[in-house]
């Protein structure tokens, strides 16, 4: 409850500042400066403008990260946004026109970035990444955009997007050559993957988390490669062009970093473990059509969508807003059901 208030301040203030953070600008809305106050933050903290971005997105809770590397190498956490709409349900994108948003890892490059974009600015995930194409996964033009409207991409409405490419503009012209993006169905914590036990696409959703996990240990982005249809992540020497579907080769690792993975594994599977036995009637995840960050939610049961739609967007509408506003089985509940151990 205490992420879902501060989000929800988060929301108020987007979207309160929402006239003055974007308009009276002469420049294109791609070349208009980071907003005063994210700068401020950012250099009361050590954060330039021009160091590396990292980003994770979590499915489930509705939620962006924006991470800056600070002066120490290692990534801090500069902000969340609530996302106000995606598409599809927990799992990766394997057709195209499923209205699926993927999941997995994704290098940005600058030519990703589109400032002419119909959802006011975007950028493009490289949806099918190396491993998915060979996998033979399908679909094109999956974003992270403006607006509240989704058919396969995280729509973190206007305001949010000009934040999010000012930023990643400004790490491209400090000489960061591509940002990552972690696109994870939840956060990786021991409640969500017992209430996830039982689901199919467990098996690589543990595969995310070992690149998430390696992460959240050394607060460093990890180097992902691909061998025998999976992540492989911090390895050296495997071979960027070598067929992603073809068995691993021996594989150089730092011992260190890969016991500590294994043993935040190991601890998370204890506790979920612990999780699932003192709750054996803990319900599936339902899905309607996508999800919607539960500040946005509020919004459109009390105001209406015309009045969503007017908050987070230039001009588009919010997408399929009677499954939005649906009453899916959400993390707060799971929170409330494990007793806060989430």
């Amino acid at each position: 409850m205490t992420r879902l208030r501060s989000a929800a301040f988060l929301l108020g203030a987007m979207l309160a500042l929402s006239g003055c953070a974007l308009f009276g600008y002469d420049l294109k809305r791609s070349e208009r400066p980071i907003p005063a106050k994210l700068l401020s933050e950012m250099n009361s903290r050590g954060l330039g403008a021009a160091a590396p971005i990292l980003i994770r997105v979590f499915k489930q809770e509705s939620e962006l990260e924006l991470w800056k590397m600070g002066r120490d190498g290692r990534y801090a956490l500069l902000k969340t946004y609530p996302i106000c709409r995606w598409s599809g349900k927990l799992g990766p994108k394997t057709v195209e026109g499923d209205r699926q948003t993927p999941e997995g890892f994704y290098a940005i490059a600058p030519a990703q970035m589109n400032p002419d974009s119909r959802y006011y600015l975007s950028f493009n995930l490289g949806f099918p990444n190396r491993l998915e194409a060979a996998l033979g996964y399908q679909g094109s033009a999956l974003m992270i955009h403006g607006a509240c409207s989704s058919r396969g991409c995280y729509a973190v409405t206007d305001d949010a997007a000009f934040e999010i490419y000012a930023v990643a503009r400004e790490a491209f012209k400090g000489g960061q050559a591509a940002f990552q993006v972690e696109a994870l169905p939840f956060r990786m914590t021991p409640a969500n993957l017992a209430l996830h036990r039982s689901d199919p696409n467990m098996p690589f959703w543990r595969n995310l988390k070992e690149g998430s996990d390696a992460f959240e240990l050394t607060r460093q982005e990890p180097k992902v490669g691909y061998c025998g249809r999976r992540y492989v992540f911090n390895a050296k020497g495997l071979d960027p062009q070598a067929d992603p579907l073809a068995a691993c080769p021996p594989l150089e690792v730092d011992p260190a970093l890969t016991a500590a993975v294994a043993a935040k594994a190991a601890r998370d599977d204890a506790a979920a473990k612990a999780i699932a036995d003192a709750n054996p009637n803990l319900p599936a995840m339902s899905y309607v059509d996508g999800g919607m960050h539960p500040a946005f939610r509020a919004i459109l049961q009390d105001k209406g969508a015309a009045r969503l739609s007017k908050m987070t967007s230039e001009k588009t509408p919010v997408s399929r807003p009677d499954a939005a506003l649906a009453d899916p089985f959400t993390p707060d509940v799971l929170t409330r059901m494990v007793g806060g151990n989430s």
